[in-house]
């Protein structure tokens, strides 16, 4: 996941100094708010002479053609039109050059973006705007997984709030690139806060259950009641390359992945009964009865201590309640994804 260094929440320095600091520890992104004012594009001539950093321009005007000679005199590389200004359907010239987003509030939601299919990501803010330090919104990891379900092409990010922990969460769904500012420039370094918000956990206020997929979309079956064929589907169908096993009160009895699939397609073809007779599998003996699963409640930080303690990669985790009720699942596939 990028990191896009928000320039102007260091308000103590002169932006050549920002800029020289930020450059000097090689951050992705510098991230450029312009609250419907022209003379940003002073400071981005200025920083061009500074540095050859990719911009990150995030515009909020509710008139936005006033703009679009500046972006095409001054291209940036990625630009960002904040949706609930705007008057219309934004249009912009194909003179504009970057890649392009839409960015939209906590409140809104994300079917503003049918309107811009041709956009390359949206932009999600967790907090206020305007708002330094503001606490991230949790209500926005579901927005941010229905964004990515509905639109797996596009990408996805994310400003406010962004400390560690919620980076984490973040790279874990997915987000390509997160914005941080008040974060960025109050720890002891620049160098590390980069190193915090891209290596590791600090705290833990979140709960497992705030950013799992939610158990109407973890692919499951009723164990007592499918067939071969129908475990087999619901793994394919599920896209994840697993399907909860489950009994008929909805309590976790195990798990049939891939992995398991391909284990058992083996043992069989090594028989020398019936090694072609693929329906003399049982879907009991394939699953895998005692998978690692977490806490719906568990934190941020145990989830971490989960994994770092399995004697073997994680690629999900059941959640589940104290009954052992399924609650949902956690994917970290995703963890890979974010870093590309």
């Amino acid at each position: 996941m990028k990191i896009s260094a928000s320039i102007y929440s260091d308000a103590s320095r002169p932006l050549e100094a920002v800029i020289a600091d930020l450059a000097a520890h090689q951050v992705d992104l510098l991230h450029i708010d312009c609250n419907d004012n022209l003379e940003v594009f002073k400071d981005i001539q200025q920083i061009r002479q500074l540095c050859d950093l990719p911009l990150d321009l995030h515009i909020i005007t509710p008139d936005p053609e006033k703009f679009f000679p500046y972006l095409i005199e001054n291209p940036v590389e990625y630009v960002t039109f904040q949706a609930e200004p705007l008057k219309k359907p934004l249009q912009l010239p194909k003179e504009i050059k970057g890649k392009k987003g839409i960015s939209v509030i906590t409140p809104t939601a994300i079917d503003v973006f049918e309107d811009y299919a041709d956009f390359d990501f949206i932009l999600i803010m967790a907090t206020i705007p305007g708002q330094s330090g503001g606490v991230f919104d949790r209500q926005n990891f579901d927005k941010i997984r229905t964004f990515r379900k509905r639109y797996p092409n596009k990408s996805i990010h994310v400003d406010g709030g962004v400390n560690p922990e919620v980076s984490f969460i973040l790279r874990q769904m997915g987000v390509s690139t997160a914005v941080s500012g008040s974060y960025l420039f109050k720890e002891a370094s620049v160098g590390n806060a980069l190193m915090n918000l891209t290596q590791r956990s600090i705290g833990s206020s979140f709960k497992v259950a705030d950013f799992m997929i939610p158990l109407t979309e973890t692919p499951k079956f009723i164990l007592a009641e499918c067939t071969l064929q129908s475990a087999l589907q619901t793994v394919e169908d599920g896209q994840m390359g697993v399907a909860m096993a489950l009994d008929a009160t909805g309590k976790m009895l195990g798990l049939l992945s891939s992995a398991d699939i391909r284990k058992a397609l083996l043992k069989q073809l090594s028989t020398t009964q019936n090694s072609s007779d693929l329906h003399a599998l049982q879907v009991p003996a394939m699953i895998n009865q005692h998978p690692i699963c977490i806490q719906a409640d568990a934190t941020v930080l145990e989830l971490l201590q989960l994994i770092k303690n399995s004697p073997f990669a994680v690629l999900y985790l059941p959640v589940i309640d104290h009954t052992n009720a399924l609650k949902g699942l956690v994917q970290f596939s995703n963890l890979i994804k974010s870093e590309l």
